[in-house]
């Protein structure tokens, strides 16, 4: 056996052990061609597409996450036709690859919204999306003005996304992705590299992205 139970909780006991003794984990997944069983994600945390396709947001993030030019991902879909994503640059590594490439940028909104540093993260989009089943690619993408931030709630201080709280904050922005749009406008406060700030306005421009493209050489 596993175990023999929790200590001292009886209905946790009877919730995870079933009276044959087999653990129910908890846990989703699927076997691949070579019969390994592939832990994707908490069973509670899968979402399901409008055709009841299911798949695990968490898992594709992680996929996105292997990029380094990107910092942080938030996938969507539950109860929408197709899979969407915000994703955050990677500053330091998108901003050094800019300046490899002789591409101005004054502050982190500026250089997120370049069509060259689209494009960059465009790639690495398709790259991830070549490993995951048809249904749970990523369709649509838009690149966040802000970097999402544990002081502002959206992750927790084990930098895990708040993904309830960022889609009732955001909630415009995931309307945009799965609207007939290619740009939405937010209000942000930018802070130069000297200190001052300004609120300003600006479009968040919104990608749409080929689910059956090949990926590129890394």
């Amino acid at each position: 056996a596993v175990m023999v139970g929790y200590y001292g909780n009886p209905e946790a006991t009877k919730e995870a052990i079933d009276e044959e003794g087999w653990l129910h984990s908890g846990d989703a997944g699927y076997f691949d061609e070579d019969g390994h069983l592939i832990v994707i994600d908490r069973a509670k945390d899968v979402m399901t597409l409008h055709d009841g396709t299911k798949f695990s947001p968490q898992f594709i993030e992680n996929k996105l996450k292997f990029s380094p030019y990107i910092r942080e991902a938030v996938v969507f879909g539950g109860d929408w036709p197709f899979v969407t994503a915000f994703i955050n640059i990677d500053f330091a590594n998108v901003g050094k690859w800019a300046e490899n490439h002789q591409i101005p940028y004054t502050t982190y909104t500026d250089l997120s919204q370049k069509p060259e540093v689209y494009e960059l993260i465009k790639a690495h989009v398709i790259r991830a999306n070549a490993d995951l089943p048809p249904a749970a690619r990523i369709r649509r993408f838009l690149l966040l003005h802000k970097e999402l931030d544990a002081d502002d709630a959206e992750l927790t201080r084990t930098r895990k996304v708040r993904r309830r709280l960022i889609a009732q904050r955001y909630d415009d922005l995931i309307s945009a992705l799965y609207s007939q749009t290619n740009s939405v406008e937010v209000e942000t406060t930018i802070t130069y590299q000297d200190g001052r700030t300004a609120v300003i306005r600006t479009n968040l421009h919104i990608e749409d992205v080929d689910t059956e493209a090949v990926p590129t050489p890394a």
